[in-house]
């Protein structure tokens, strides 16, 4: 669509948001402390909520939580019991990020149990003879697996925040693969949808197909390689994973179908502690997640942009293209900044700065769409719908945001013959080829290419939100739309919506290239469509997506709320 632009208005933000004008500015200092320490809460709710993806995890978290434990041991419930019963979003082979929040001293935490590029990673193996990406390797079988986070992360959570031992916090996951449970139609979905792709590994199809097929619904299933696995981590922590009888499956299995872990990369995996992101926005302070997460970033630059207008008191088409707008920039710094922390330097001064969202700012039109093309690409110097995220928060106040993930739809599809573990593909989230796409459009840099021990950016956004009055604990899977997802629920958080209506609102979604407007059915009305297409919009209507998992707490009535997002009947949010 062709339109007129202020040029005058525009050149004067475009100066102020290009990469050289903040050229001096240093990168961001790793934190030398591991927790941003906040007021101890004084109140507690007296009661917990948990809100999953499936009702089999919420209640082995409430399960964990009458025998006496924590958010945190509820989490290791919740996300082990995932594991099996949701491994089309997330399980052992893959990995998560997470915010705390421990009530009796006020310490936020970000919890990094992302997956890692084995040692002999070559970015040429993800290439066709003529350059271009191989997507097939990228997201199917064992070159496609980074080596998996979330044992370990469960194992710190345990040491560090939980009240009960492993083996209690494991028990419900361990009984239900062992027992058997009935898949819902989710995963019936999922393993008709990968068919294919799942009968190339004998392994993945002794697990997931009956006689080469789909089970049939209603069907019950047993999952006892992984049972043995879980056992072995709630016995000997981290040792039971990558080390040992497990360890030397996963490598065996992994070398045999033309993958190149070893050993040495799992024992040498770690989790990490890190300092949340937190930024104050009309009174309410979010925290929420850093690099190797895209997503806290993001959001944080996104409400830095959007302080400066009064979105309540604007229409709906006003409101919603200054949110498009900050969005487009934030996604645009996404692209050419973020990597892994421990390997770059990331300018976070100067992206967190209210001084660079008072620019960004400045580039934007009352009146008008910004074509992402115009705005500069940042030449910085050297230096996931198949998701799922639970919250919880419990009688005491303790919260967990976990977002986990295998990346797309069961992972790699491979399982690791005698484990039962499904592993990630989560090498595609690296920038694999340079502005090149990777599965859910996101373009790269060379700040997040492949490297061994590395890890590979995410869009996993968990967050916690804290409010004069109220508080929210949310996330969501969603690939890159995850961030947008969050951001939106903060701001209907932040204009008075409870748990149920911030995870049923149609959502939109910008990520600066390509550059359209995604729109769920619902969320425009045609009067709103035309005014923003009139401005120079190309919307483009969607199926809807996400799987937001809310928790809110009203302080005023110690009232606790719990939504699982009603696009997925098989979620459930319960108050106990």
């Amino acid at each position: 669509m062709n339109f007129p632009l202020d040029w005058r208005a525009l050149s004067l933000g475009l100066l102020m948001t290009g990469a050289g004008a903040f050229a001096p500015v240093a990168a961001a200092k790793p934190p030398v402390v591991t927790g941003v320490q906040a007021a101890p809460t004084q109140q507690r709710p007296g009661h917990a909520a948990i809100a999953s993806a499936n009702f089999l995890a919420t209640r082995a978290g409430l399960e964990v939580l009458r025998k006496g434990g924590n958010a945190f041991d509820a989490a290791i419930a919740v996300a082990s019991t995932l594991s099996v019963v949701e491994p089309e979003s997330s399980g052992i082979g893959g990995g998560f990020m997470a915010v705390l929040h421990r009530a009796k001293d006020g310490r936020n935490v970000f919890i990094d149990a992302r997956e890692t590029a084995p040692a002999a990673v070559d970015a040429k193996a993800y290439l066709d003879p003529d350059g271009s990406p191989n997507r097939d390797t990228a997201l199917n079988g064992p070159l496609s697996a980074g080596i998996p986070g979330e044992p370990a992360g469960l194992v710190l959570i345990a040491k560090r925040y939980g009240r009960l031992s492993l083996q209690q916090s494991l028990a419900p996951a361990i009984r239900i693969a062992r027992d058997g449970f009935k898949p819902d139609p989710r995963l019936h979905d999922s393993i008709a949808e990968e068919q294919k792709v799942l009968q190339r590994w004998p392994a993945s199809a002794a697990k997931y197909l009956v006689n080469g097929q789909p089970p049939l619904p209603g069907a019950s299933w047993r999952d006892p390689d992984q049972a043995r696995t879980l056992e072995l981590i709630a016995q000997h922590g981290d040792d039971g994973f990558y080390r040992g009888e497990t360890a030397h499956k996963l490598v065996d299995a992994v070398r045999a179908a033309g993958g190149n872990w070893t050993l040495a990369d799992l024992t040498g995996y770690q989790a990490k502690e890190r300092t949340p992101i937190s930024v104050d926005y009309r009174g309410y302070k979010i925290i929420t997640a850093p690099p190797p997460s895209s997503g806290g970033v993001a959001i944080a630059e996104i409400l830095n942009i959007l302080s400066g207008y009064n979105l309540s008191g604007m229409d709906k088409v006003q409101r919603v293209h200054y949110v498009v707008e900050a969005m487009r920039r934030a996604f645009r710094d996404h692209n050419d900044y973020l990597g892994d922390p421990d390997f770059v330097k990331m300018p976070l001064d100067m992206l967190l700065s209210p001084y660079y969202a008072d620019g960004l700012r400045q580039s934007i039109l009352s009146d008008r769409a910004t074509p992402s093309s115009m705005l500069p690409r940042a030449e910085p110097a050297d230096a996931g719908m198949h998701t799922t995220h639970f919250s919880i928060i419990d009688a005491d106040g303790n919260m967990a945001a976990v977002t986990l993930t295998v990346n797309t739809i069961l992972g790699s599809k491979f399982v690791a013959a005698g484990t039962g573990v499904l592993l990630n593909n989560e090498m595609d989230d690296f920038a694999l080829v340079p502005n090149k796409p990777n599965a859910y459009g996101l373009l790269g840099s060379k700040a997040n290419a492949p490297a061994g021990g590395k890890r590979m950016l995410s869009s996993m956004s968990p967050s916690i939100v804290i409010g004069p009055e109220r508080t929210m604990v949310i996330g969501s899977p969603g690939g890159s739309t995850i961030i947008t997802q969050v951001l939106e629920g903060i701001l209907h958080f932040i204009d008075g919506e409870n748990a149920q209506q911030i995870a049923a609102h149609p959502r939109f979604h910008h990520q600066y290239l390509p550059d359209v407007v995604m729109v769920e059915p619902g969320a425009f009305d045609p009067a709103t469509s035309a005014a923003l297409e009139k401005m120079g919009y190309t919307l483009k209507q969607r199926e809807p997506w996400g799987f937001m998992n809310v928790v809110t707490w009203d302080r005023r009535s110690n009232r606790l709320d719990a939504a699982s997002d009603p696009r997925r009947p098989s979620g459930l949010g319960e108050v106990r």
